[in-house]
């Protein structure tokens, strides 16, 4: 994955399922790493809306908007030094994979050429996603989808334990995972490392 083949600072690559974010399957830096472990843990941002609309999702300007949206994430992502974010959907047909995140350090739109190499990006990375997906054994994450990905799994462990403490459903110990997270200001993947290792306990 090539930034400047379409005039950004970064990108990354997030899967998704349903409404289950799966993580994140490649980044190009540490902004935009960032930009996923985000949205992963508030549930907004341009690959969130990105997916669930299957659309291209587009704010030149974070520090300005048009249209004021993903309240929890705008702050964080200007902090690390954001100002413009992109979103676009991983499809192949009718079949949904994530979302293809790009930011950049400075606001603006993409320019026709950039935004046609963008959906190129896109469409690349989801036939490679499905072609290495197709050989792995059912409910299982394909071996060359595993290298360099995120895909959370301390987070689905911590939930089974806050699920087993607390005698709730792993959908219910997920949501009061984030809440936590958001409420204290910490992403979702360290909140979970803290419960696993037994350094926090959700009452």
């Amino acid at each position: 994955m090539c930034p400047r083949m379409v005039g950004v600072s970064g990108a990354g690559v997030m899967l998704m399922s349903g409404d289950i974010r799966r993580g994140s399957l490649c980044t190009t830096n540490a902004v935009s790493h960032l930009i996923e472990e985000l949205q992963y843990t508030l549930g907004e941002g341009p690959c969130v809306d990105a997916y669930q609309g299957d659309m291209v999702v587009a704010e030149p300007d974070l520090a300005d908007p048009v249209t004021r949206r993903w309240f929890a994430f705008t702050s964080p992502a200007l902090e690390a030094g954001v100002r413009a974010v992109f979103g676009f959907p991983l499809r192949v047909g009718t079949v949904r994979l994530g979302a293809l995140n790009l930011y950049r350090d400075w606001p603006g739109l993409l320019n026709g050429d950039q935004h046609a190499d963008a959906l190129v990006v896109a469409y690349v990375a989801a036939r490679w996603v499905l072609e290495a997906q197709a050989g792995a054994p059912p409910d299982a994450v394909a071996a060359g989808l595993e290298i360099g990905a995120d895909f959370h799994f301390v987070v689905h462990n911590a939930a089974g334990m806050v699920s087993v403490q607390q005698q709730i459903s792993v959908t219910e110990a997920l949501i009061r995972l984030r809440a936590y997270a958001f409420s204290n200001d910490r992403l979702l993947a360290d909140v979970a490392q803290d419960v696993v290792a037994r350094r926090l306990r959700l009452d």
